[in-house]
């Protein structure tokens, strides 16, 4: 069979890019494969047949992660197959929805469903760009309705200053201690999304490293436009929304006198109240007016739009904020720690209506997560959960299995938080971080950002200083498909609301007093410019400063000690070549020094690095001098001490401890004649004697080797 495939190639970052258009997958509206060195993606497009009768764009966005692609056999050992996305597939697949979705007609009512297929993985090439632009190659040679394309492309930048474009993993690896990894998408001209892990960088730095990045995207782009000029379909028509111009009159009429009054309260509690009295009070002045049944059914989005309208124009024109707060302003600030003694570390931080709860939870290293996917295998020793309860935002809900909107502001905030997280030799701990989100009312995340970095200062984390976080916010003009059509904008600090809802943007800032720890950017419109960018982060840094002085108020250090409830963690080195002495056969050694000691649990790291974790310091030593014993070497001309555990004819044997003894010869016993052994020395005699020999594990001593005093 013939696929009729047609290969587009591309040298990028140094490595081979090509886009595939060909009959594969030819049922679905469009499909591409993309490769990026040899990680593959397989890339559909499917549209659906009718418009749903909903008020919203239905967009699914599906990362498939397999295994075969980067040939593992992983997963549960009874099913071997790929079953729920892992929290990165998840991750993967948010960063795609949030390049693509501001691009769509928002008035498009069809189902899209974009599924991405990793076919290969070559551990090198980062799944993400590839999939990105196959997606964005995809939907812009098919007949969706869409205004791409976009692109995406990871920049990483060193310490130093210079700045690496798409760099393989093992150059990340390379770089080390690095000042930021980004992965930033968007149009020709404009960011729509951004990702970034910061190492406390500048904004200065961090505003280069996006110019570079959108140099980049725009040579994406050309490419992408080349296999539109030649494979591209016309796109169907969006039909516009029928407008009811005199229902449309009446309402604003209506509205008129009342709308400012329910929009404009402080608390966001009164300020639903007010809104949903008057639109009830609407409803049943339109029913007066004698409409019913259909006739009602645009009513709440043209009462949505009417807000949007109020709130925009009020922000753009005179800077009024629906709470009253200056542009630049942060709600009111309230933290506490120490919540509950049992507690290893929490904390309380408030901002606004928005408030979180987080707990610390410290334990041993055997502790750590295990991670297996597709991309990597490996253990994490700090964890963060995020917790959004449906009684958060006053509604009624069922609880289960974290969401993707949970994956995603729980990974945003770890993020935030991970570079400040001390190193295992400087403490030993596997962290457990849990935020569980009260009240929301702007931009859990990065409160959970602030209320995270207090509860590990309770908990005696030596984190090495306080972070913070703030959602930015932006009104624009722009039309209706999505363009700013003046430089006429606002930045808003610490978005809320309906600021978030009638507003632009989502950019989510989190750092210390010294820089950026991690950065997530969402729009409503087509992108922003670097200048746009720019001036948000200068504002994000005033508010995080501010929020900043609140934190340390409560606690400026992590304290002195964890607490008496978390486990005490000693440590200890052995040989390599001793871990197996240490852990004894099927585990007989190291669990009897467990049972014997009472010690919570020993760990012990190939490396030779041994980590003991008990309730009170005391067990634990016990248990650290065992290890000791069984691994210690002996030295000729070493002085011992022991008991005499065993009388022979030629003879006497000494306990040396951790499973060993030594021989004490008849010969070796004094100087002159011994008759009988038990003439000098008798069953369990303390004694003292002189290593004069240690051959493959064979220890001589001697009593009258010691010198006299």
């Amino acid at each position: 069979m013939n696929l009729n495939k047609k290969q587009f190639n591309l040298d990028f970052g140094g490595q081979p890019v090509s886009l595939t258009i060909s009959q594969m997958a030819e049922q679905a509206n469009a499909a591409v494969l993309g490769q990026h060195g040899e990680t593959a993606v397989l890339v559909t497009v499917t549209l659906g047949k009718e418009d749903r009768n909903i008020d919203y764009f239905p967009l699914v966005v599906d990362y498939e992660e397999k295994f075969y692609a980067a040939g593992k056999i992983i997963g549960s050992r009874f099913i071997r197959r790929e079953g729920r996305p892992s929290e990165e597939a998840v991750l993967s697949g948010r960063l795609i929805d949030r390049s693509l979705r501001p691009l769509f007609p928002q008035n498009l009512r069809r189902d899209v469903q974009i599924i991405i297929t990793v076919l290969s993985y070559d551990e090198e090439n980062d799944p993400e760009f590839i999939a990105l632009l196959s997606a964005s190659a995809a939907l812009a040679i098919s007949e969706v309705p869409w205004n791409g394309p976009v692109a995406g492309v990871r920049i990483a930048v060193k310490k130093d200053g210079e700045i690496a474009v798409s760099p393989k993993n093992s150059l990340i690896k390379e770089f080390g201690e690095f000042a930021l990894e980004t992965f930033v998408s968007g149009t020709e001209e404009k960011i729509n999304m951004l990702e970034l892990a910061g190492n406390e960088s500048s904004e200065a730095e961090t505003v280069r490293a996006f110019g570079a990045a959108q140099t980049e995207i725009a040579k994406l782009i050309q490419f992408v436009k080349s296999i539109v000029k030649e494979y591209g379909k016309e796109k169907i028509k969006v039909p516009d929304s029928e407008e009811n111009l005199e229902l449309k009159k009446k309402i604003v009429n209506f509205l008129k006198d009342k709308i400012e009054n329910a929009i404009y309260q402080k608390d966001k509690t009164e300020r639903f109240r007010e809104i949903a009295e008057m639109k009830e009070a609407l409803k049943n002045h339109l029913t007066e007016e004698g409409l019913s049944g259909a006739d009602l059914a645009p009513v709440n989005r043209l009462l949505e739009e009417e807000v949007g309208r109020i709130v925009r124009k009020n922000i753009l024109e005179s800077e009024k904020r629906p709470d009253g707060r200056r542009l630049d302003e942060v709600r009111e600030l309230h933290a506490e720690v120490g919540l509950f003694k049992r507690l290893h570390g929490s904390a309380l931080f408030a901002r606004g209506n928005t408030q979180a709860l987080a707990a610390v939870t410290l334990a041993a290293p055997g502790a750590e997560q295990l991670i297996e996917t597709m991309e990597i295998s490996t253990k994490r020793r700090f964890m963060l959960h995020y917790n959004f309860p449906p009684y958060s935002v006053g509604e009624i809900g069922r609880l289960g299995a974290p969401g993707r909107r949970e994956i995603g502001h729980g990974a945003l905030a770890e993020k935030g938080l991970r570079p400040l997280i001390p190193s295992q030799d400087e403490f030993p701990y596997t962290i457990r971080l849990v935020s569980e989100i009260l009240s929301s009312n702007g931009s859990s995340s990065m409160a959970t950002v602030s209320a995270g970095s207090l509860a590990l200062m309770d908990a005696g984390v030596p984190i090495r200083k306080a972070a913070a976080g703030i959602a930015m916010g932006l009104i624009t003009d722009k039309t209706n498909n999505q363009q700013l059509t003046t430089n006429n904008y606002k930045i808003l600090t610490d978005l809320q609301g309906p600021e978030d809802h009638h507003g632009d943007m989502d950019f989510k800032v989190a750092g210390t007093k010294d820089g950026i720890t991690a950065i997530q950017l969402d729009v409503k419109i087509e992108g922003l410019t670097i200048e746009i960018i720019g001036a948000t982060l200068t504002q994000a840094k005033k508010a995080r400063l501010e929020i900043l002085d609140a934190m340390n108020a409560t606690i400026a250090q992590p304290r002195a000690e964890v607490s008496s409830y978390a486990p005490v963690i000693m440590t200890t080195n052995v040989r390599p070549d001793q871990i197996g002495e240490v852990i004894g056969p099927a585990g007989k050694i190291i669990n009897g020094i467990i049972a014997a000691t009472g010690v919570l649990s020993i760990d012990i790291e190939q490396t030779g690095k041994v980590f003991v974790a008990a309730h009170d310091i005391d067990k634990a030593r016990a248990a650290i001098a065992q290890v000791q014993a069984i691994t210690r070497t002996f030295e000729i001309g070493e002085i011992i001490e022991g008991e005499i555990i065993k009388i022979l004819d030629f003879g006497a044997i000494v306990d040396l401890g951790g499973g060993k003894d030594g021989m004490i010869h008849v010969s070796e016993l004094k100087e002159g004649f011994v008759q009988k052994v038990e003439d000098v020395v008798k069953l369990g005699d303390k004694v003292k004697a002189k290593i004069i020999r240690a051959e493959n594990g064979k220890i001589g001593l001697s009593i009258k080797a010691l010198p006299h005093d």
